[in-house]
């Protein structure tokens, strides 16, 4: 009996981390994103504008809470490149910029530019 609440628990939890996942994957103004920090793997995700910062919550974890938050402010598009079959999904594109590099559709990517290249006058005053 212990041995069947344990599945049903962890049933439950794996049903709830998909449903965390779809919902964020569909709710509006996100937009599909992986990211990478340093050498590390590419991790799944979805990215949200909000102000100016983006904000990137991963698909697998409990917190709804942003794990990233890039700033606008400063922020300089280093290299852009679509991504081969070995690095990731075919039609996605890679981004470094400020120490992270983001992964995303060719769509997701003209927003994310656009996004970057609306920042006012004033904020690419702290680039260096």
């Amino acid at each position: 009996m212990a041995a069947l609440d344990i599945l049903i628990s962890v049933v439950v939890i794996a049903a709830l981390l998909v449903l965390r996942g779809i919902l964020l994957a569909r709710s509006r103004g996100n937009v599909v994103c992986s990211l990478r920090t340093g050498d590390r793997a590419w991790r799944s995700g979805v990215a949200r504008y909000a102000g100016g910062e983006l904000h990137w919550i991963p698909f697998l974890g409990l917190r709804l809470r942003p794990r990233h938050a890039i700033a606008r402010r400063g922020l300089m598009v280093s290299t852009r490149r679509p991504l081969t079959g070995e690095e990731g999904p075919a039609g996605y594109w890679t981004v470094d910029c400020a120490g992270v590099s983001l992964a995303m559709s060719e769509d997701a990517l003209t927003g994310f530019l656009a996004w970057v290249e609306s920042a006012p006058p004033s904020a690419h005053l702290d680039a260096a």
